[in-house]
């Protein structure tokens, strides 16, 4: 698949789902938490950054239909924790591999995550 950069933005990313751009990984991250050795030999733990988010994931809409209002989506979405730009840490067995423009990226499920680093992340409020 060779798409422009420009393409990416028409990427849908379908339910619960997560494009990430991977990174080398690091025994520290930029935040300081540092991430044991032995996880990443022992696992193959890897570690991107996500790029797109899928609309999280799917409810029935229970809302009772009037005949006087809009006809709305029968379903609603419950969105997902990780957002665009997280740092997240997850299982290479759990990924899919594709290749956009020559470079690399995985999908995942955020289920799949086992954590994200967050740079803007607020403590206690």
């Amino acid at each position: 698949m060779n798409l422009a950069k420009s393409d990416i933005d028409k990427i849908v990313v379908i339910g619960d789902r997560l494009l990430l751009k991977p990174t080398s990984f690091e025994s520290r991250t930029k935040s300081g938490l540092l991430l044991p050795p032995g996880l990443e030999e022992k696992e193959n733990l890897l570690s991107g950054y996500v790029i797109k988010v899928g609309p999280g994931y799917p409810i029935p809409n229970l809302e009772v239909e009037e005949p006087w209002k809009p006809a709305s989506d029968s379903i609603k979405y419950i969105p997902l924790q990780v957002e665009m730009g997280d740092l997240a840490i997850f299982l290479q067995k759990h990924a899919y591999e594709i290749q956009l423009n020559g470079q690399k990226y995985f999908i995942i499920a955020q289920s799949s995550v086992l954590m994200v680093v967050r740079d803007d992340f607020e403590q206690g409020t």
